[in-house]
């Protein structure tokens, strides 16, 4: 199989999606990825094991970075892709037609398609997002190629249907243990049970729900969110339990840091033993740049913050500002029938290639 970036946009994104990509195994469909882009004499083309980046060399005083990730959680049965015509348009059905080949498809044909845009382009197509934070691509690019990264914008093809949304909630997992004593049940007075103590911490979490959640930055409003999702406890039915571990998971607004966010945890949970399972940055929006300005007001729609972590807050890192946009429901990632409105990715095609063509709103 081969694809021709130059065809019909809904037919190379039902290619790319009928080429099977699970985390680790997106080889295949890198090397179609780089044979597509590889010959053409307007961009330079890097391959990093299985991530392709392609850019312009104009001497533009911008450049823009345009992201997305080739892989995609587990195959369902929903695959090859299939087309449904619902009330509302015409559907590609099939694993990673929302999150986020449709992204891949469109960043494709413009790879191809704009020879001279108004800003230089780099164009990253990178692997292994959809598992660990130590596997993925744009990590090893990083480490191999910083320069390769280097952008005035970076623009993450996450499925935002359309609509810019700046930013990402930082996240942050840790546990919590208590500790009891064991004991027959029927004598439960000689031991200590644990999962009742959970029960001073369950009563934070509570109370923690009361205050406001919503937290403003840099004119987007944020949902933050503190949960219980896990707990661990007990060895056997007419046991007391010794020891009780709960999970927690801190949905954080990007007006804080990582390691602020771990301090406020600390606080919150002062006297309980605490282990961090994951702790990962927020992205602030930056779109207070001019050049996402311009984005922005090309786009024509109002801005949103990204509920959920996303690769913005790698480039933010890197001191790059970066938003997500690209085609597909976020509501439909990851399911059974995961599916992407075709009218979509056209969308996302003429109003991303309009800006970096240079076109006003």
């Amino acid at each position: 199989m081969m694809l021709d970036p130059l065809t019909d946009l809904h037919a190379l994104f039902a290619r790319i999606v009928d080429c099977e990509s699970v985390s680790g195994q997106e080889e295949a469909l890198a090397g179609l990825v780089e044979s597509a882009l590889g010959g053409l004499p307007h961009l330079e083309t890097v391959r990093i094991g299985n991530n392709v980046v392609a850019r312009t060399r104009l001497g533009r005083p911008d450049r823009v970075l345009v992201a997305g990730h080739l892989d995609t959680v587990p195959v369902a049965d929903n695959l090859p892709s299939v087309r449904e015509v619902r009330e509302d348009g015409e559907y590609l059905v099939g694993r990673g037609s929302c999150d986020m080949k449709g992204g891949v498809a469109v960043a494709l044909a413009l790879a191809a398609q704009l020879e001279r845009p108004a800003k230089d382009v780099t164009w990253v197509f990178y692997d292994c997002e959809e598992i660990a934070a130590r596997y993925n691509g744009l990590g090893r690019i990083a480490s191999e190629r910083p320069d390769l990264l280097d952008a005035d914008l970076a623009i993450l093809m996450e499925p935002t249907d359309g609509v810019v949304e700046g930013g990402c909630q930082g996240t942050m997992r840790f546990t919590l243990t208590v500790p009891g004593a064991a004991a027959h049940s029927a004598r439960s007075w000689t031991g200590h049970n644990a999962i009742h103590d959970l029960a001073p911490i369950l009563e934070i979490l509570r109370r923690w729900q009361d205050r406001d959640p919503l937290v403003e930055v840099d004119g987007l409003t944020y949902h933050e969110g503190l949960n219980a999702t896990m707990v661990s406890a007990g060895l056997a039915g007419n046991v007391i339990p010794p020891e009780a571990t709960i999970q927690i998971n801190y949905r954080y607004a990007p007006d804080k840091s990582a390691a602020q966010a771990q301090e406020a945890m600390r606080r919150l949970f002062d006297g309980w033993e605490m282990e961090v399972l994951d702790l990962s940055s927020p992205a602030r929006p930056g779109l207070d740049r001019p050049l996402a300005q311009s984005f922005v007001a090309r786009v024509g729609t109002e801005p949103r913050p990204k509920y959920g972590w996303t690769d913005v807050a790698r480039f933010s890192e890197l001191g790059t500002p970066a938003l997500n946009f690209g085609p597909g429901d976020p509501l439909c990632a990851h399911k059974a029938d995961e599916c992407c409105r075709l009218a979509s990715l056209d969308e996302c095609r003429d109003a991303l290639g309009g800006w970096l063509s240079g076109e006003s709103a």
